[in-house]
C-alpha cells in the first residue's frame, strides 16, 4: 500500500499535505493555548421543566437526529470510497448529543471533555472519507490512527492545558475542504452539498462568537450558542443530503 501510494505521489499531493500539516507546524510554534474559563459563562441559563440551561441541551438532539439517520443509511448502502470514514463520523455526531448535553447541563473543564471526544471523532471520519474519496480508497486505512489523534488530542488539551493539538484537529478538515475539491477530482455529483455544509458551520462557529448579541437581537428567546447548535446540525444533515442524492459522475 504504502509502495503504490509513493509512486502516485506528485505535486497536488504534495500540496495538500502542505495545507495538513503547516498549519499543526505552526500551532505548536506558538505558546500553548489553555483553555479559557470564560467561555463556560452562557448567556442563556434559563431552566426549564428541572433541566439547566434548557434551549442549550435540548437543541443537542439535532445531532441525534441527524447521526441516526446518518447512521442508518450508511448501514443500508454502501457510501462509497470513504464509507467507514463516513459511518464513523455519523457515530462521532450521534454522541455529541450525549456529550453535550452532559457539558451543557452543567459547563465545566470536566465535562467539556466529554463534549469534545465525539467531535474529534466526528471530525477525523470526515476527514478520513475526504482523504479517501478525494485522493486514494486506500487512505481509508488511516481512519483509526486519525480517530486516535483526535481523542489524544483532547486528552492532552485537558491533562496538559494546551489546545493546540485539538485546533487543528476541529478546523484542519473543514479549512482544507476547498482545497481537496479544487486539486484532486471526486467521482460523484452533488459534491456543492459540502460547501454548503461548511458554510453553515462557518456560521455555527460565529453564532458562537455573538452568544449574547444573538440572544438579545431574538428578544432573549435563543441564544447564539443554542443556534449554534443547530446551525452545526444542519452542515452534518448537508453531508447526509450529499451522500443520499449523489450519483457516480461516468
Amino acid at each position: 500500500m504504502t509502495s503504490n501510494l509513493l509512486q502516485q505521489f506528485n505535486w497536488r499531493h504534495a500540496v495538500l499535505l502542505s495545507l495538513l500539516l503547516f498549519p499543526l507546524v505552526l500551532l505548536l510554534m506558538i505558546d500553548p493555548i489553555p483553555q479559557d474559563e470564560a467561555y463556560h459563562r452562557f448567556i442563556d441559563t434559563d431552566s426549564f421543566l428541572g433541566i439547566p440551561n434548557f434551549l442549550d441541551v435540548l437543541s443537542n438532539l439535532a445531532f441525534l437526529l441527524v447521526g441516526a439517520l446518518g447512521i442508518a443509511f450508511c448501514l443500508k448502502n454502501h457510501a462509497g470510497p470513504g464509507h467507514s470514514g463516513w459511518l464513523v463520523m455519523f457515530v462521532g455526531i450521534s454522541l455529541v448529543c450525549f456529550g453535550s448535553i452532559h457539558y451543557h447541563w452543567s459547563p465545566n473543564d470536566q465535562a467539556l471533555v466529554w463534549d469534545r471526544f465525539p467531535m474529534s471523532v466526528g471530525f477525523m471520519g470526515f476527514l478520513t472519507a475526504l482523504m479517501s474519496e478525494y485522493v486514494n480508497r486506500r487512505l481509508a486505512g488511516l481512519l483509526i490512527p486519525l480517530v486516535i489523534v483526535g481523542i489524544s488530542s483532547v486528552l492532552y488539551g485537558y491533562f496538559f492545558e494546551d489546545l493546540r493539538l485539538y485546533a487543528w484537529v476541529q478546523f484542519i478538515p473543514l479549512l482544507t475542504l476547498p482545497f481537496f475539491m479544487m486539486l484532486f477530482r471526486n467521482g460523484y455529483t452533488h459534491q456543492s452539498l459540502l460547501i454548503v455544509a461548511l458554510l453553515l458551520y462557518a456560521l455555527a462557529k460565529a453564532a458562537e462568537a455573538y452568544d449574547s448579541q444573538v440572544f438579545h437581537i431574538t428578544g432573549e428567546i435563543v441564544s447564539g450558542h443554542t443556534v449554534k447548535h443547530l446551525l452545526a446540525a444542519a452542515g452534518c444533515y448537508s453531508i447526509l443530503l450529499m451522500l443520499q442524492r449523489r450519483k457516480p459522475i461516468a
